[in-house]
């Protein structure tokens, strides 16, 4: 068994233990709360080194080849930088990769600076219907458009126990999800118009958002969420031959040119219903030595002019 460092003992450090040990590999978790390490024992019958990640990299000048940081919002970023600075060389943050826009770029410069691989944890990219319409967009010669919404259940996050700021984040730290998806899936985006409005308690930055574009392939896009009010994710990617829809995100529904008629897809979902959808795959990505679809953090610093022009509703120029 190969053993891969595992920073944080949350609900997220959780599900990828469980990932780990399927897998055949035996995580050394590293903590800093009682609490939260008592919680995560609890669920997984496995220790929780306590103290935090400093103290054990101090005691520990063996390294592991590879790491997961999957701890609180706030310190992804400063703990992915620590294992940087250790002369760890393979990392998978988790997404977008740091507690804000500056805090991402500051790990991008990092793994620069130390010739380090550092990839961020967008695990819709592995969930099955994902890799199913990856498939089929081949087969019909590309996408033509595609249509996608991040509103966000504002009546759950505004109750939410977060620390300070986190909240405030939440379009990068949350959204991103889905609209990480749609470009990967669409296209990366060239030119667009975004527009936003409105403001929450816990997001000033904005509450409604709304905007199109063409991405460098030559398709066109759009996107709306407006977190005061009734919504959900979604996905729809149009192809010459099939529109693909994901209603929710797990799942895949085709309709195909002629056709008024949506059908599901039937898909080999039984990883995404055993773990967290789509973690068996993405960090079977991570640890191989093969090509993957995990973007690095580089890839996520040029995407952040695409998501602060979203949120801020600044068009491209």
């Amino acid at each position: 068994m190969s053993s891969v460092l595992l920073v944080g003992a949350g609900p997220m450090a959780v599900a990828f233990a469980e990932v780990l040990r399927a897998q055949g590999h035996a995580p050394v978790v590293v903590g800093r709360g009682a609490a939260s390490a008592a919680a995560f024992e609890a669920a997984t019958g496995l220790p929780v080194v306590q103290g935090g990640l400093g103290q054990w990299l101090s005691a520990h000048p063996d390294l592991p080849s590879a790491a997961i940081v999957a701890c609180g919002e706030k310190w992804i970023g400063v703990e992915t930088r620590r294992l940087l600075q250790a002369g760890v060389k393979r990392v998978l943050v988790e997404k977008p990769g740091g507690f804000d826009a500056d805090d991402i770029r500051e790990t991008a410069r990092a793994a620069r600076r130390h010739g380090a691989d550092v990839r961020v944890g967008y695990n819709r990219r592995f969930y099955a219907s994902t890799e199913r319409a990856r498939t089929m967009i081949a087969e019909d010669g590309g996408v033509t458009s595609f249509a996608f919404e991040f509103t966000e259940r504002s009546y759950v996050i505004e109750s939410l126990e977060k620390e300070s700021g986190v909240k405030e984040e939440w379009f990068l730290s949350n959204s991103t999800h889905v609209i990480d998806l749609a470009f990967h899936l669409g296209g990366r985006p060239e030119t667009w118009q975004a527009h936003a409005a409105g403001a929450l308690s816990w997001h000033p930055a904005g509450a409604r958002f709304a905007g199109a574009g063409r991405t460098r392939g030559g398709a066109l896009f759009s996107y709306l969420a407006d977190w005061g009010a009734p919504g959900r994710w979604t996905l729809d990617v149009l192809t010459p031959r099939r529109r693909l829809v994901f209603r929710p995100l797990e799942t895949l529904q085709v309709q195909s040119y002629g056709s008024m008629t949506v059908e599901p897809v039937p898909l080999d979902d039984e990883l995404d219903r055993r773990f967290k959808p789509g973690l068996y795959r993405q960090v079977q990505a991570f640890l191989s030595d093969g090509p993957s679809v995990l973007p690095d953090i580089g890839e996520q610093v040029e995407m952040l002019a695409v998501y602060l022009a979203m949120r801020d509703g600044r068009h491209s120029r």
